[in-house]
């Protein structure tokens, strides 16, 4: 079977916070759906942004070795674990070269490492583009295994995501991995007169 032409398989995996939906085809992980309010919204938001797919049956057939490799990393994530997805081979096929660069180098942040979408750019070799990597990683097809959560505002501020919950969800993420997302206050807020 020829590698492009791979049928891309799917499936939700019960976590701890949620079912999160995964796909992939021969090559790697195509796509992550971070929970919806239920696993049927879940389901529905994956399979929406994927077009024709298949349904993984477990009973039928055993996972590949990469994906219950990743099934296993995403709930002890979930848990809250620290758990490093560096190795998940992604399918980044279709994707613009500067997205590519941004998310491969933010695959480099570890577990409760943060740092800006400047200094992202920046890392990635395209100094002044914050702007533009704030706009690729809320096209991310992969959150969590490319770590957009991980990429705060100017100054440490949460800044926005796109996942379901939007700032609210990128903020409890942070919370399970101890990140710090604000910057510490200044000593002048602290004075009181």
């Amino acid at each position: 079977m020829n590698v492009k032409s791979s049928p891309i398989e799917y499936m939700l995996v019960d976590t701890a916070i949620g079912p999160i939906g995964i796909a992939w085809n021969a090559v790697g992980l195509v796509r992550v759906q971070l929970p919806e309010r239920d696993a049927e919204k879940t389901e529905k938001a994956l399979t929406a942004r994927l077009g024709h797919v298949i349904r993984h049956d477990e009973a039928t057939s055993p996972l590949p070795p990469m994906i219950a490799s990743l099934v296993g990393l995403l709930r002890r994530y979930a848990e809250g674990e620290a758990v490093d997805f560096s190795a998940v081979p992604v399918d980044f096929d279709g994707v613009d070269p500067f997205r590519k660069a941004i998310y491969r180098t933010a695959r480099k942040l570890g577990f409760g490492e943060t740092t800006t979408y400047g200094a992202l750019a920046a890392e990635a070799g395209f100094p002044n583009a914050a702007r533009d990597t704030g706009t690729a990683l809320g096209r991310n097809p992969v959150p969590i295994v490319v770590p957009c959560h991980r990429i705060l505002a100017a100054g440490g501020k949460l800044g926005g995501f796109s996942a379901p919950g939007g700032t609210t969800t990128k903020q409890k993420l942070l919370m399970m991995e101890n990140a710090r997302t604000d910057p510490p206050d200044s000593p002048q807020g602290s004075f009181a007169f």
